[in-house]
């Protein structure tokens, strides 16, 4: 008896010894008000992309979701002033430069696109309800664009999720370039930016478009600007790392910090091209990222301006714009909202209070150049669209451009 009896309390000492030893995670219940969000604005972002877009995309909507929520591949923007060999270093892991290896055979120079045009041109008329000119020729349908030759960017072939290495500064502290979604190149190219020109990013911040815009070399004078004086600061940095300091200099570039929908008020009729990127949900990041992300409760209403906000950015550009000049409106939204609504308002409301006529510019030579590199959406009436796809996943990225004839 007195055996049994020291056997139990050896048992119940060693079972007690056990519960010290047994982590507290699963003998506590969780709560849910200390620990995590219940609906995280990714969440939230989803559901409304899925109410929204599937609606907008159709079909195209689950493969682009699916692109949304993997991986998205970058591009790496070689930065010219950088004296490091990079190009061959690159080449011998397989990378290409996506703008000099264009599609050639897709471009609207071939006789298929060429009578495609011709047929379209001929039953295309100015739509004088909206006051502006949508044809689509303008006497250059014909011929393919003419990129600058200065302008690098670096892919990994389709399907190749291959990472790039973070840039190592020369021996001038320059870093040899610049990782970003390789579609939101396009937008500069498709600015086609000229020798000489006078050029403004109204919402430059991070400041990837203005680095793509440097490499040019083309621009007379160029005035970045971002309402954000946080942001501005992190472009300044960004400007620093990239471009010799005797180019940063007010005589050829000038970083401001003011409200771009007042632009119009400081400088009218003023730049030959204007690039304006504006906020926007930026979908991507939606989905994937907590830290700053608008879909937040908190930005609710910062959300639901976004369309207002992005029209008067668009009709400052317009404004500051110079008669002949061209403005490029672009989000990483695949928005019809924030897209081509607002670009209609735009033409319409420049016409009616500032007595600016607009032409919509034909971008198609863009998709056709570029389609070995990028996914474009089908059937869009105003401007084009990178949408994201599992093989090439860039994007989204929507551009449109227009040029103001008076």
């Amino acid at each position: 008896m007195m055996a049994l009896l020291l056997d139990t309390r050896l048992l119940l000492r060693k079972v007690k010894d056990l519960r010290c030893l047994t982590p507290r995670r699963n003998r506590v219940k969780e709560k849910w008000a200390a620990t995590r969000t219940k609906h995280p604005p990714s969440s939230l972002a989803l559901q409304h992309f899925d109410a929204s877009y599937s609606i907008q995309l159709g079909q195209l909507w689950p493969s682009v979701r699916a692109a949304l929520l993997s991986e998205r591949k970058y591009g790496a923007l070689l930065n010219n002033f950088c004296h490091d060999a990079i190009l061959a270093d690159f080449g011998a892991l397989g990378c290409r430069d996506f703008i000099s290896d264009t599609d050639t055979e897709g471009t609207c120079a071939s006789p298929a696109f060429t009578s495609c045009l011709e047929q379209e041109s001929e039953g295309a008329a100015e739509e004088e309800s909206s006051g502006v000119s949508m044809k689509k020729s303008d006497g250059q349908r014909f011929s393919p664009l003419e990129l600058s030759p200065h302008i690098r960017c670096l892919v990994f072939p389709r399907g190749d999720i291959t990472r790039f290495k973070p840039a190592r500064p020369d021996m001038y502290g320059l870093l040899g370039y610049y990782l970003m979604d390789a579609a939101s190149v396009l937008p500069c190219v498709a600015l086609d930016v000229k020798e000489g020109h006078n050029v403004l990013d109204l919402c430059a911040a991070p400041g990837g478009k203005t680095l793509a815009l440097l490499q040019t070399q083309s621009i007379g004078f160029l005035c970045v600007n971002d309402a954000s004086v946080s942001r501005t600061l992190r472009l300044r940095k960004v400007l620093r790392s990239y471009v010799p300091k005797q180019l940063l200099t007010d005589e050829k570039l000038r970083v401001t910090s003011f409200d771009g929908t007042k632009w119009g008020e400081i400088e009218r009729n003023t730049f030959d091209r204007v690039l304006v990127d504006v906020p926007c949900t930026t979908d991507r990041h939606s989905l994937t990222e907590y830290d700053n992300n608008i879909f937040s409760k908190s930005r609710i209403g910062e959300r639901r301006r976004l369309p207002q906000l992005q029209l008067e950015l668009l009709l400052a550009g317009i404004v500051a714009a110079c008669p002949g000049g061209e403005i490029l409106y672009s989000t990483c939204t695949l928005s019809q909202i924030q897209n081509l609504s607002v670009v209609e308002q735009a033409i319409y409301l420049a016409r009616e209070n500032h007595g600016i006529q607009l032409q919509v510019v034909d971008l198609r030579p863009i998709t056709h150049m570029f389609r070995k590199t990028f996914h474009f959406a089908p059937d869009i009436h105003l401007g084009e669209m990178v949408i994201p796809h599992l093989a090439a996943n860039f994007g989204p990225i929507y551009m449109c451009k227009l040029r103001r004839l008076t």
